[in-house]
């Protein structure tokens, strides 16, 4: 049992680990791809679709290997997730464009408090005074080291809103998903990922040419350029299987809690390899952060060790109304044997 709760932490702690440093590699070669000081590839939708063709290719060829099983999902249930993931996407990129810097960090980090709100609607979730407190301090601190100049329009407005809310519905749905039909998060990720990948190349140029104003075709591609594509693509299929665990093994809170990890990284790495600047601000942040984090894996923890004790308890100890049925039992047994002795006399 003890090696079995170990083999679970190391599981857990890897699958973290690939969504971290998949999450801030993909990052930090998107930077490198889309930046003016790089190869000023603007077209973030189309590359997304990119990401999830290889990642679709990569489920079929584990399907067709064996490596994976392929489990019935209704076509519905796919095409719906889709929709919602995709318009998670694309609200983020038009939020990204619309909105100031400031405003988009403050809908991103708006996510935990909205798919608390969602689990509670959709799913009845209570959350202990402990995790409410921890996630407070995970946004406050992320709110200080990266929201700067707020500015806010009503086309932004609306964009970030529909960000927020779908990106929220998808990540609920990840896990619910999961649960509902005993599927594992990479044979779920190989059933969208082609559905996904199909409507974001198709309407990616699109969306492209309307918040860049460049149409992909009259890029001119160098071996720069394909090579950072194919590293983003790769990194891109750890990023998706990696999240489709986390929110499979943990929740949708806890993958955005703990994500914020990533922001620290990718602040960090800029300072490191970018010359971004790093402020007392930046740092102090950072610092309440990782603290909210560790608040958070706490408070996390007594509380499934408290639901584990309760659901002890209620196993190991009968109701009053069971213990009522089971007197009820033993007189009518004892009244059964008074009346067969009553007989054979």
């Amino acid at each position: 049992m003890e090696s079995e709760k170990k083999s679970s932490s190391i599981s857990d702690v890897g699958a973290w680990a690939m969504n971290v440093v998949s999450s801030v590699g993909i990052i930090m070669a998107n930077k490198q791809l889309m930046s003016n000081n790089g190869y000023s590839f603007t077209f973030a939708t189309t590359l997304t679709g990119f990401h999830f063709a290889v990642t679709a290719l990569v489920g079929l060829v584990s399907n067709a290997t064996g490596y994976s099983a392929s489990k019935h999902v209704p076509m519905w249930e796919l095409l719906w997730f889709s929709v919602v993931a995709n318009m998670s996407i694309t609200g983020m990129n038009l939020s990204l464009m619309l909105n100031s810097v400031g405003f988009y960090q403050i809908s991103k980090l708006s996510m935990i408090p909205v798919v608390c709100v969602m689990e509670w609607i959709l799913h009845n979730k209570q959350y202990s005074k402990e995790v409410k407190m921890s996630v407070m301090v995970v946004v406050i601190g992320v709110g200080v080291c990266t929201v700067t100049d707020v500015k806010v329009n009503l086309k932004g407005f609306v964009c970030a809103s529909v960000a927020v809310l779908s990106t929220s519905l998808q990540q609920i749905s990840i896990g619910s998903l999961q649960k509902k039909y005993s599927i594992g998060s990479f044979e779920l990720l190989s059933k969208t990922a082609p559905i996904q990948a199909l409507s974001l190349l198709t309407l990616g140029p699109f969306i492209d040419y309307y918040l860049s104003g460049k149409l992909i075709t009259n890029y001119k591609m160098s071996s720069g350029v394909i090579f950072f594509i194919l590293v983003s693509c790769s990194l891109a299929v750890f990023c998706n299987v990696s999240q489709y665990l986390c929110i499979g093994r943990f929740s949708a809170v806890s993958f955005q809690v703990l994500g914020h990890m990533k922001t620290v990284c990718v602040l960090t790495l800029g300072w490191l390899l970018f010359d971004s600047e790093l402020t007392f601000k930046n740092i102090m942040g950072m610092i309440l952060a990782v603290v909210g984090m560790i608040i958070y894996s706490w408070a996390v923890e007594v509380e499934k060790q408290s639901n584990a004790k309760i659901a002890h308890h209620a196993k190991n100890s009968l109701t009053e109304e069971e213990i009522r049925l089971l007197k009820v039992g033993i007189e009518n047994s004892a009244l059964m044997d008074v009346e067969l002795g009553e007989a054979k006399v």
